[in-house]
């Protein structure tokens, strides 16, 4: 195997949280007024910072990012993160993984609260040797600090076996930041020109071509 360790982003590289993530994004706006109807516009938020999408996509002062995260929240705890899909190939590359020794850990902006949920919704959970999220309160939403936090658990691995996979340019600059080598996947919501600007080492269009990249 080309890597011993393998860190996975959550929405978009191994699920699809399009519904979930647009409507609760769609009813924290119309707390302030603002009703967006075009859901594709919406799957922006899918990857960064929630509190940063808010107030870059839609100008909301940080103590409105605040409250809208808020109220995101009032329907993703209860409906939001059900409506969620496990993506092609997701658990097929997770197994093969696991069945090689290679250590898979989860490395996701997503509050660990919700990311638990959803690894037991699809039942993946015992293929991860370690899943990180952020916390509700903030803490650890950028990527570069969740990359971060899992390195430290795995000291002895040299950074040059050790792969991020994403679809955003958040997950390439989390990896950077980190000394560690990031692989873009175009089954998730950044497409060929923000993964290659990041400077993604690899893309590749699926998680079946993922596999065919780190068995080699």
């Amino acid at each position: 195997m080309k890597y011993k360790c393998i860190l996975f982003d959550l929405d978009g590289t191994l699920t699809d949280p399009c519904e979930g993530i647009t409507k609760s994004v769609q009813h924290a706006l119309l707390y302030f007024g603002i009703k967006e109807t075009d859901m594709q516009k919406l799957t922006r938020f899918i990857g960064p910072p929630l509190k940063w999408a808010f107030s870059e996509y839609y100008g909301l002062s940080e103590n409105e990012a605040a409250t809208a995260l808020v109220k995101y929240r009032e329907r993703f705890s209860t409906v939001g993160w059900k409506e969620n899909l496990l993506l092609d190939g997701a658990e097929d590359i997770l197994k093969k993984l696991k069945k090689q020794g290679v250590i898979v850990c989860l490395a996701t902006s997503k509050p660990y609260v919700f990311a638990q949920k959803i690894l037991d919704l699809f039942d993946i959970e015992k293929y991860f040797d370690l899943a990180v999220g952020s916390e509700l309160d903030g803490t650890r939403t950028d990527k570069a600090d969740v990359v971060k936090y899992v390195l430290e658990h795995y000291p002895d691995i040299p950074k040059n076996q050790i792969l991020m996979v994403g679809d955003r340019s958040h997950d390439v600059v989390g990896a950077h930041k980190n000394g560690v080598c990031c692989c873009g996947v175009l089954c998730g919501y950044g497409d060929h020109k923000e993964l290659e600007s990041a400077g993604a080492e690899y893309i590749v269009n699926n998680l079946y071509e993922l596999w065919e990249l780190v068995s080699k």
